[in-house]
This record gives structure tokens, sequence and C-alpha cells, in this order.
């Protein structure tokens, strides 16, 4: 595999580094290659770690060239997210809002276990992550929250203020910011007397860059279509 890394920030530099004889180039503007169409090196896959204002440069790029695109930026508005899907329909696109294999493992139990507890635990989550994040909830969070919601059908609320008691048909977020928290989501089911608590810390950003590795390689070879880590680690 020989892989076209978009975006030189702090994850652009480490899959950069992990993927050794596999990089092919760098699109970034700190970088050679300013946009995809002027690399000139061949590569397989482009996995893009980069902010959602180069979406468009890589949609026309991977409209002409049908190549696949692993997307493992966050942030992206609803319209957006819609180009990504309609790209699918050209090429073999992934998207996924964390590349951790534990974080995937995590949402799997989420989907397992919220359908089991819904009826008699309340359900929150958490999410932390360093001062320099800038969108919030985290897309990770999101996906959690898509989990849940999609099995019981709860309203999201987003933190607590003033005055009034907890709705039973609902699930709660909450986002902290701080410090150099690489990364914690938690699930927490609130019943009676007990609680269960579904987590996963992320200690180095290096775990994000082995996951878009991975679903780079099994991407190689997919028809057009969408895929997410699930599809990676369970099958599709």
């Amino acid at each position: 595999m020989k892989a076209c890394v978009v975006g030189y920030g702090a994850m652009g530099k480490i899959i950069s580094s992990m993927l050794g004889d596999e990089l092919a180039a760098n699109v970034a503007l700190e970088c050679k290659y300013k946009a995809l169409e002027e690399v000139k090196e061949d590569f397989d896959v482009i996995i893009d770690f980069s902010n959602p204002a180069n979406l468009d440069m890589i949609l026309s790029f991977v409209k002409k060239t049908k190549k696949p695109v692993v997307f493992a930026t966050t942030g992206y508005s609803d319209i957006e997210l819609e180009k990504i899907q309609e790209l699918s329909k050209e090429a073999p696109v992934l998207r996924s809002a964390n590349f951790s294999l534990g974080v995937i493992l995590l949402n799997r139990l989420v989907k397992e276990v919220t359908p089991i507890l819904k009826d008699s635990f309340d359900i929150e989550v958490v999410e932390a992550h360093h001062n320099k994040k800038v969108d919030s909830p985290s897309g990770t969070a999101k996906m959690l929250l898509k989990s849940i919601t999609d099995e019981t059908g709860y309203t999201i609320q987003h933190g607590r203020d003033g005055y009034s008691p907890r709705s039973k048909n609902e699930v709660g977020i909450h986002s902290l910011r701080g410090g150099t928290i690489v990364g914690e989501h938690e699930v927490l089911y609130c019943g009676e007397d007990e609680i269960i608590s579904l987590k996963h810390s992320a200690h180095s950003k290096k775990i994000f860059a082995v996951g878009a590795i991975k679903a780079a390689k099994w991407l190689l070879d997919k028809e057009c279509g969408y895929y997410d880590m699930e599809d990676v680690l369970f099958g599709k």
C-alpha cells in the first residue's frame, strides 16, 4: 500500500511517521504539495487527517481518480457529511468519528447494552479532551449518542442548567476541556442503587493512526460504497 496523507498537524505527522515506506506524500499548506492534484508520486489510497476546509479539494480529486479515501477528520457539517455520502457512489469511502479499535468496540457494546437497560436506567455520556479541541461534543460522543438514540428514541440534553428534574426519555451529554487530555469517553447507566460504566481512555494519539492505517488497507480492494470502522472490525 502507498498512502497519501492530507493534513500535517499533530495526527498527520504521527500517521506519516507510522506509515514509513508506505507513505507516498503529504498534502498540506506547510508541505511540498498544497493540493492532491500536485502530487507526482503514485499512491493507492488517501487518508485525510486535516480539517473540513479541505473537503472540496478531496471530493474533486476523488471524483476524477476514483481513489479510495479514509476520512478521519471531524467537525463536518450536515451538508458536508451529505457530500461524503454522495462521493461513496463513485469511490470507496470510509469515515469514522474515531479510529481507535477500543472505541469502536465500546460503541458496539453500547448498542448491545442500551436496549437491555433503557427501561430501568438513566443514560448519560461524558467526554473529555485537551483544551485546544475546537468542536464539542466530540465526534465520538456524537457517535455514541446516535447508538443510544437509535435504540431508545430519547432526546439529547446538552449539559444541565437551571432548576428542573431530569426527564426519563432523555440522554445527557457533557463535554470537558482541559490540559492535554487525549480523549476520554464514558457512558453511564445509572439505575436504582447501581451504576454501570462503559469507558474508554486514550493515552496516545498513536491509537488513532493504527486504526486509520488498518482501515486504509482494508478499503483498498472494496467496491464503491460508504464504510465505517465497524465494517473493518466486524465485517459488512
